[in-house]
């Protein structure tokens, strides 16, 4: 089987422009390739857990990847299944966050010279004249076909602004540059992605009569059909500073009893033919094969070490055993306490359980929190420096604890 079966089989690919073509191509190790991130944030979230395990798998079978980052494209709005433009970030801001996304990147696939390229579309967005641009570049495009872009129509219900709009243009021209300057002949994407990657192809075949290819990955969504790596209106980051890895490992150790083996075959390494074997699970073997997408996909992020550990500690906790030890921690200073104490909802709030004291006072109020195993009745109800400092547990729903002492 070569890899782009094997991409098939995991149910990985949306749509393709040349179906024969890019088989040839990335069977061959021949296609090199890009996957643009918009770096909007300092890490990356589990929402790009596939692009990043496509890359890994097309460079273990020789092929080229190029990491672009936008640096030029964060700077306007992407309209793609969104409500609101997104915020608009400083130069100084998308140059830290764009270190970031390589770090964290490094973990799935090896840059250097013939192995992986990052590249930033600022470099040749920022420089663009605009009376250029329209002549060369806008004179290939039709304003008909762009508005009936499933991201376009979504949008112009409640307004688009001509910002907006130019963000095909800009993806497209993207896909054109790194075609003449890096040898780039392939892009990957979303398949929310399908408009503006086909607006890349087409602009590179009229104006340099060449073909390039283009091909969408399924995007996994989680039962409730939030974009994967969404839980409870919050990012699941990459980044263990923002979620802890027992935090992550929980988060796909509590995916849909549908979803399990379909995040398997996508998501993790495991050879197909094991996969295939847990076809038949039901019951308590799908909670085996939950635990085991948790620990492979803690692994690939975290390192085996933190996927062992958090393993341990959820075992423990939902076996009854009530083991801590594991589980994420805020250490509290002085001046977290005032006259020595703590409310509920602060503590609740620094432990990133709640995102306000009033979602806070409605967890409370449906009886969604426990402290130390005993339910919070009262969201005025405060605790003692000394009762923190020996270690308490604060409990919010089925499945996430945090631990809370201080220094």
């Amino acid at each position: 089987m070569g890899i782009y079966e094997e991409l098939k089989a995991r149910g990985l690919i949306a749509q393709v422009t040349n179906e024969e073509e890019i088989r040839k191509m990335v069977n061959s190790g021949k296609a090199k390739f890009y996957i643009g991130f918009d770096c909007t944030a300092d890490s990356l979230t589990a929402g790009h857990f596939m692009a990043l395990t496509l890359m890994k798998r097309l460079q273990d079978a020789g092929n080229e990847p190029v990491a672009l980052i936008g640096g030029g494209t964060t700077m306007i709005g992407d309209p793609s299944g969104r409500s609101d433009m997104r915020r608009m970030l400083t130069k100084e801001d998308i140059d830290h966050n764009a270190e970031c996304f390589r770090r964290q990147m490094e973990r799935f696939i090896e840059f250097g010279p013939g192995k992986a390229t990052m590249v930033n579309n600022a470099d040749w967005l920022l420089s663009l004249n605009y009376i250029e641009l329209l002549r060369e570049v806008g004179a290939c495009f039709s304003v008909n076909n762009m508005l009936r872009a499933e991201c376009y129509r979504q949008r112009m219900e409640k307004g688009l602004s001509f910002l907006e709009f130019n963000y095909m243009i800009m993806q497209s021209y993207d896909f054109y540059y790194l075609y003449k300057n890096y040898g780039c002949n392939m892009q990957f994407g979303g398949d929310d992605q399908w408009s503006n990657m086909l607006g890349g192809t087409e602009l590179i075949r009229r104006k340099l009569g060449a073909d390039a290819h283009a091909m969408t990955i399924t995007l996994l969504t989680d039962s409730q059909g939030n974009k994967m790596g969404k839980t409870a209106g919050n990012a699941v980051w990459l980044d263990p500073n923002k979620t802890s890895p027992f935090d992550f490992y929980q988060y796909w150790r509590n995916v849909a009893d549908a979803d399990v083996l379909k995040c398997i075959r996508m998501l993790t390494f495991l050879p197909l033919e094991e996969i295939d074997a847990m076809s038949g699970w039901e019951g308590s073997e799908l909670n085996r094969a939950k635990e085991i997408l948790a620990y492979e996909l803690t692994k690939l992020v975290h390192g085996e070490d933190e996927a062992a550990r958090a393993q341990a500690a959820a075992r423990s906790f939902f076996g009854g055993e009530g083991e801590s030890q594991n589980i994420p921690t805020t250490e509290l200073s002085d001046g977290d306490f005032a006259d020595g104490e703590i409310g509920i909802l602060d503590l609740m709030i620094k432990g990133g359980l709640a995102p306000s004291k009033r979602e806070g006072r409605t967890l409370i109020g449906q009886g969604g929190v426990l402290l130390d195993g005993e339910k919070v009745t009262d969201p005025a109800m405060t605790l003692t420096k000394e009762a923190v400092a020996s270690g308490v547990v604060i409990k919010k729903g089925k499945k996430t604890y945090h631990r809370y002492t201080v220094r």
